[in-house]
């Protein structure tokens, strides 16, 4: 029984990291870019779009969908930023501990 007071209490210390750590990634901020940096895109810890940064270079006529690729390119880096960082931080509130496949804790 005690055996099973432990794990519960190691569970409740769980979800209060986990409270803590998504609270950090809501007021974190990941930039992405594409195009060798003219046009970057940064999302908030949720994925949530902040800010869209396009050159002035490729504000042609003729340039749109080059810059419509670019966009969706700059925000495919972020939000690849985003899940490493998340992936990391979730390693280190659990020490590595491995967790089943598909388990989705944020």
């Amino acid at each position: 029984m005690k055996d099973m007071f432990n794990m519960m209490k190691q569970a409740q210390q769980l979800q209060a990291k986990m409270a803590e750590m998504q609270q950090q990634l809501a007021e974190t901020e990941i930039a992405g870019s594409a195009g060798g940096g003219l046009v970057s895109v940064t999302l908030d810890g949720k994925g949530g779009l902040k800010n869209v940064s396009i050159d002035d270079s490729l504000m042609q006529p003729g340039e749109r969908e080059i810059v419509e690729d670019l966009l969706v390119a700059a925000h495919a880096d972020a939000r690849s930023r985003l899940e490493e960082t998340m992936q990391q931080r979730m390693q280190e509130m659990t020490g590595g501990l491995p967790l089943p496949p598909g388990l989705k804790l944020f």
